[in-house]
């Protein structure tokens, strides 16, 4: 099978044909169709996260038609369409997983990571972290909503009820969140690149109510903010935007260092926190709403040995939406 192999981080992916994995007990073999480039890729790739099995297939906004099965498999069948997402396998046994926080697990695995991903034709995964996907998305589409979709779901349940809601980093994630909370009733500002005039009017396009750059102010102070621009300058900007007892997301699972600041951004009782990861139970919620309240996905999709191209546009900024490997 053809799969984009990644040697050594800060090294291009190169074209390797790999024998067609064989699923063990409880593994389900997917034929895969699509899969989402994530930030969470170029910080692999690039080397920011530290802890990567190499050789590696990235990827874990996958989408494939199940091909095999493992002995024990109970929940899929052969020809079922299932998504595979970042949070691939928990200890089960240790607090978090015991708590309903497997997402905090010490020896959690993750797909595209210690796990093999989807930049390949073929993929395994255990069954118990796979999704069926709501019938209205098609393949491409539905690939992103296994990552920055579940993420944002996420990260939007951490910014509480806030009523005025501030996106910084507007793209795959929050495009989808931007449509989530303007469905909801919520007011949207949307930050972006400054002087990104495409993407402030892709912003507006999906409800944001008000659109600008990161260096600029809203127009009124917002309940919370959420980052998934991974810019740690960004944190005390979005402090200094939110109200007293508002909150400040930081999305990511990589960011750049946190410059000082001074504890007048902090006081009122504005706090700071992060989302790790997902839970399972993230991703039967997220699946359930999307099927009250549609989502559009922006994407653009790019052949599988495209796969450096599509890395390297994420890092340029050079994508509206997300960018979806394809290997019809």
């Amino acid at each position: 099978m053809l799969a984009m192999l990644l040697d050594r981080p800060g090294r291009p992916l190169r074209e390797a044909d790999l024998p067609i994995p064989v699923p063990g007990p409880g593994q389900l073999r997917l034929a895969v169709t699509a899969c989402g480039v994530c930030r969470t890729d170029l910080h692999v790739a690039d080397g920011e996260l530290t802890q990567p099995v190499l050789p590696l297939i990235l990827g874990h906004e996958i989408v494939g038609r199940v091909d095999a099965c493992g002995s024990n498999v109970t929940r899929f069948r052969p020809g079922d369409r299932v998504g595979v997402p970042w949070l691939g396998w928990t200890c089960g046994t240790c607090e978090f997983c015991q708590g309903g926080r497997e997402n905090l697990c010490s020896r959690a695995r993750f797909t595209g990571y210690q796990l093999p991903g989807g930049y390949a034709e073929y993929t395994v995964a255990d069954e118990r972290y796979c999704f069926p996907i709501p019938a209205r998305y098609e393949d491409v589409a539905a690939a992103p909503l296994l990552c920055a979709g579940l993420i944002g779901y996420r990260a939007l349940a951490a910014a509480g009820e806030a009523r005025r809601l501030g996106l910084y980093g507007f793209g795959a994630a929050a495009h989808l969140v931007a449509q989530l909370a303007a469905s909801q009733g919520r007011t949207v500002f949307a930050f972006t690149r400054p002087a990104d005039l495409k993407a402030q009017a892709f912003a507006r396009e999906l409800g944001a109510a008000w659109t600008g750059g990161s260096d600029q102010r809203p127009p009124e102070p917002m309940d919370a903010a959420i980052l998934f621009a991974p810019v740690g300058a960004l944190v005390p900007v979005a402090l200094a935007a939110v109200r007293p007892g508002g909150t400040v997301v930081c999305a990511g699972i990589h960011m750049s260092p946190i410059p000082a600041f001074s504890y007048d951004l902090l006081w009122g009782e504005r706090s700071v926190r992060s989302v790790a990861n997902l839970t399972r139970q993230d991703g039967e919620e997220f699946f359930a709403l999307l099927e009250l309240l549609p989502v559009r996905t922006e994407v653009e999709p790019l052949p599988l040995a495209q796969a450096n191209e599509a890395l390297s546009r994420l890092r340029g900024g050079r994508l509206q939406g997300a960018a979806v490997l394809t290997t019809g």
